[in-house]
């Protein structure tokens, strides 16, 4: 298998502890997001993402190299692959809360703040980065907000119960990210404490950005 990512990439970084967790080792390679315009851009890549986005996935199957893109897509692979430590509780209504709990970062709150709508908020529509910075606040307190009473209802340890999961993958880069960009935690207890725990396992530790090669 070979990784193409990213060092700060936050979807990059959810497929980094997934296989982590599940001890899998894959080739890494380096996309650049920002040098020379952006790596994910060069036409080699862009043949392989169609999206021009990290992370793609190249897995070789029945003798043929094919490519996964985006991250949960890429995890559910590897959850129904390799089943050993798996990302989502056996009961169907359990799976569905821990989807649900992964899809508000992914999908409701991710989006909003990843580089290509920065730049673009900041390139294209010239917003200074005074408001380019409260924009980004908005939305990450937005969807800590809805996560953390779901984590006040559900969490034990982790984001669900007392094993990592989808959801602990999903919310760890995006804490990242947030105290990255300075977004006052305070009022996300919960999300905190999933946090600091999740950093206390060494599938997550070795994923952190800065503990990758192509880290600067």
């Amino acid at each position: 298998m070979k990784l193409y990512g990213y060092w700060r990439s936050s979807a990059a970084y959810r497929v980094r502890i997934a296989m982590n967790l599940k001890s899998l080792v894959a080739e890494q390679t380096s996309v650049h997001l920002v040098n020379d315009g952006g790596e994910q851009h060069h036409e080699a890549y862009a043949q392989m993402n169609a999206q021009e986005l990290v992370p793609s996935l190249m897995i070789e199957e029945n003798g043929e190299q094919r490519v996964l893109t985006q991250s949960l897509a890429i995890i559910e692979y590897l959850d129904e692959v390799y089943p050993e430590a798996s990302l989502l509780p056996s009961a169907p209504f359990d799976k569905s809360i821990v989807r649900a709990m992964a899809l508000m970062v992914a999908c409701e709150t991710h989006p909003l703040n990843n580089l290509k709508v920065l730049q673009y908020l900041a390139c294209e529509l010239d917003i200074a980065d005074e408001k380019k910075t409260a924009w980004y606040h908005h939305w990450v307190k937005e969807g800590f907000t809805a996560l953390e009473k779901q984590l006040a209802r559900h969490s034990g340890v982790f984001c669900f119960g007392d094993r990592p999961t989808l959801a602990d993958i999903c919310l760890v880069p995006q804490v990242y990210n947030a105290k990255r960009f300075k977004v006052d935690m305070s009022a996300y207890p919960n999300i905190e404490r999933v946090n600091a725990h999740c950093l206390t396992l060494q599938a997550f530790i070795d994923a952190v950005p800065e503990n990758q090669a192509d880290a600067v």
